[in-house]
């Protein structure tokens, strides 16, 4: 599977985190770890799903939502989890808390979370956990410092810019914008470091 603007993306910012250090990496809602094909060499990639379609010694089918997310016993430098939080429901905090349970104290936790205030939000039935993100983003510094924050992409109609030039556009660093980022941005990206 061909990666997304968000998780290439994604990959460029764990990239810069890393700066050429070896790192060990834990992809939360990992799906088919295409995350691992953008990360450099210098990344131990681990990740974690509901359902794990072909199996390795890097990945572990859990379902988070009934069981800790963890890797074993093991912590990592950098953990990532790309829209996971819209589908945790009631066990947000619970999730936050685990996660900076596994994070090391010098790690960084890089999660995104969609702009439901955005001018023409997508609804997804399956989503279960719909807030306005200055509630995702208090409940989230309960357990980070967050360092950063900014729009994945800007993007008139929802969804992750596809034409090359929206791509080009968004794909550095997305400035928030004051007035337009609220209405525009698609989700967002919060850099984070432990407590």
């Amino acid at each position: 599977m061909a990666p997304h603007f968000r998780l290439r993306k994604c990959g460029r910012i764990v990239d810069t985190i890393a700066q050429g250090r070896k790192c060990d990496l834990l992809d939360v809602g990992c799906g088919p770890a295409t995350l691992r094909s953008v990360l450099a060499d210098n990344i131990r990639y681990y990740g974690i799903d509901l359902a794990i379609h072909i199996p390795a010694d890097y990945l572990l089918e859990v379902d988070i939502l009934k069981a800790p997310i963890a890797f074993g016993t093991m912590t990592f430098d950098i953990v990532v989890a790309q829209g996971l939080f819209e589908y945790v429901g009631s066990q947000q905090s619970e999730k936050l808390r685990e996660i900076a349970q596994i994070l090391r104290p010098d790690g960084t936790f890089i999660v995104t979370y969609t702009n439901f205030g955005h001018r023409d939000s997508r609804m997804f039935e399956a989503y279960s956990n719909v807030q306005p993100l200055d509630d995702f983003r208090q409940d989230l510094a309960r357990y980070f410092r967050i360092r950063r924050s900014f729009p994945t992409s800007h993007n008139w109609h929802g969804g992750q810019p596809w034409r090359r030039a929206a791509m080009a556009v968004n794909m550095p660093v997305t400035p928030s914008i004051p007035v337009v980022s609220r209405k525009l941005a698609v989700e967002y990206f919060f850099i984070c470091s432990a407590r």
